[in-house]
């Protein structure tokens, strides 16, 4: 008599992964009304797309950044905001191109990129930011005075 585990263990494993994390979120979409609660008030570093549906290279980025946001669900968000419909904050961080990345921590901006990235420059940044680096940091620009006043 050959048992069925199959079935049970597939079910179990479903279950199990759905409640691994249930807090789970993808890339969420934000605009100027949501943008001070979803980014700036976050405490974890949150990974910011400024995107347009018409552009081909922010289509390409799509996928990748929903792998990072499933990477990183617990440790870091990763929000959309659609620079056609809010202007107002394309001009406030001074987006001039499309994709621009920009990452938050304590609700200041640490780096950007510009354009498209791979999934491991993404995250290597991520996580520099989540570290206290990047290029726009208190810990990076110490750094730099350090190292320039020649102490």
């Amino acid at each position: 008599m050959a048992r069925r585990v199959q079935k049970p263990v597939r079910n179990e494993i479903a279950v199990e992964n759905m409640n691994a994390n249930p807090n789970k979120v993808g890339v969420v979409e934000a605009g100027e009304a949501s943008f001070e609660a979803e980014v700036l008030k976050v405490k974890l570093p949150v990974l910011v797309e400024f995107a347009a549906a018409w552009s081909r290279p922010c289509q390409v980025l799509d996928s990748v950044l929903n792998e990072v946001a499933t990477v990183c669900a617990t440790r870091a968000k990763v929000v959309r905001v659609n620079a056609d419909d809010n202007p107002d904050l394309s001009l406030w961080f001074g987006i001039q191109s499309i994709p621009t990345l920009l990452y938050f921590l304590g609700g200041k901006v640490r780096d950007r990129i510009v354009g498209t990235a791979s999934k491991e420059a993404i995250l290597s940044k991520l996580q520099a930011i989540a570290r206290g680096g990047g290029v726009h940091s208190p810990t990076a620009l110490q750094i730099n005075q350090h190292e320039n006043s020649g102490s």
